[in-house]
């Protein structure tokens, strides 16, 4: 079937959704021309330079937003293998220090050096994605009301990515007490509270799966009614897959689409 250009005949719910990629899946100009938001990931591994985050902010054109994952020294232990990531290894005595949200002193420089590139890059949304090890333990709990209700939250938004064997009324529950807004792929399972809508496009069966017509349907049903939503691809096609999803809402026309898996490859 043959698409045209359908700018002009936009969903009704279009201005309410914001689509973009995990990571610059394209090159930054090209990118800023495409979409009108990217979450960054480099911010997970090992925080850039803030000298860094200054300069993207600069180079973006006025109206483009960004939000960020958190470091993983925050969320993750050091058994994760993102660890390896690191630039500087966590010593042996210090392994049980990090991650989890606990409530220790490395954990509070993780945030506050997280914090810093936020501000320098001028985030509106910091996601915070957990392991499935994760669990909803009464520990991990208390670690989480802790951290959420000691720092600064001045303006930016929190997001929480839980995975594992949380049930959804605790999800529900801690996001509405700690004022979360809940991150999940919504072809999986629904969002359960929050201000906004935030959707990270995993893939269905993982990172190199392609969504299908079908899967930007649900997508779209999805992104239904007042709330703002953002739809952030993550898997191999992210580019593509994000701009058949603007043409699906009439944000873009076919034409793009071309130019923009010459520029993915």
């Amino acid at each position: 079937m043959t698409r045209t250009d359908r700018s002009d005949t936009a969903d009704p719910c279009a201005s309410r959704v914001t689509v973009g990629t995990c990571g610059f899946a394209i090159r930054h100009p090209e990118y800023y021309t495409t979409f009108p938001v990217v979450e960054i990931q480099q911010t997970f591994y090992k925080l850039p330079r803030l000298s860094t985050g200054a300069r993207w902010r600069a180079g973006a054109p006025a109206g483009f937003e960004f939000t960020m994952k958190a470091w993983q020294l925050i969320t993750h232990e050091p058994s994760s293998p993102t660890y390896r990531r690191l630039t500087k290894p966590i010593p042996p005595e210090s392994r049980d220090h990090y991650g989890a949200f606990r409530p220790t002193d490395e954990v509070v420089d993780a945030w506050t050096r997280t914090r810093a590139f936020a501000e320098a890059l001028g985030v509106s949304i910091i996601v915070f994605q957990c392991p499935p090890s994760f669990t909803p333990t009464p520990e991990h709990i208390a670690n989480l009301r802790h951290f959420f209700t000691s720092i600064d939250r001045t303006g930016w938004q929190a997001a929480w990515e839980p995975r594992g064997v949380w049930t959804a009324d605790l999800i529900q529950g801690l996001c509405r007490e700690l004022d979360l807004v809940h991150v999940v792929d919504p072809i999986k399972e629904a969002s359960l509270h929050g201000a906004i809508r935030y959707y990270r496009l995993h893939g269905v069966t993982g990172y190199r799966y392609v969504h299908t017509d079908q899967d930007l349907e649900r997508l779209k049903a999805a992104c239904e009614g007042d709330l703002p939503t953002y739809c952030l691809f993550n898997n191999l096609l992210m580019a593509e897959d994000a701009v058949r999803f603007q043409i699906l809402l009439g944000k873009r026309a076919d034409p793009l689409l071309p130019r923009i898996v010459k520029a993915a490859r």
